[in-house]
């Protein structure tokens, strides 16, 4: 092999060492939180206390986890904008989209969502019953889910 084949072999292993050893989880105090984040939990959820608070970097992907008090999980991406609500009880209406929310209530009356996820470019609920709705970004939906 000739050297600069070797260094660059040598580059592209130290790199990809390099990429998957990045991840970082930082535990964070309350006041260390962004105000959007801040905003967002005290706007929907001004009963639940602040937990923990911890800011995960894995390689690129940067997220905010945020534990609840009564067993509330939310995830924020890098752009402070809420990714992910889970419960063990029912959410607030205030952070599930309107058209999802008139869906889920007209089809499930007797039920309500519990978790709520941007995924796939769809966004996702799950119902008490442990149903699971998949909807476009737009709010239409699409399908149950497995």
């Amino acid at each position: 092999m000739s050297k600069k084949k070797l260094i660059m072999t040598l580059f592209a292993v130290c790199m990809m060492l390099n990429l998957t050893s990045c991840e970082q989880e930082t535990v964070l105090e309350e006041t260390q939180l962004p105000a959007e984040i801040k905003t967002y939990i005290s706007t929907h959820f001004p009963d639940n206390t602040i937990l923990q608070a911890v800011k995960d970097r894995d390689g690129v992907e940067l997220t905010y986890d945020i534990i609840l008090s009564d067993a509330i999980t939310l995830e924020f991406n890098r752009k402070k904008e809420i990714i992910d609500i889970s419960s063990t009880s029912k959410l607030p209406d205030s952070v599930i989209p309107d058209k999802i929310l008139a869906y889920a209530g007209s089809k499930y009356p007797g039920n309500y969502i519990k978790d709520w996820e941007i995924s796939d470019k769809n966004q996702q609920v799950e119902l008490d019953n442990g149903l699971e709705l998949v909807f476009t970004m737009s709010g239409d939906f699409l399908r149950i889910d497995d």
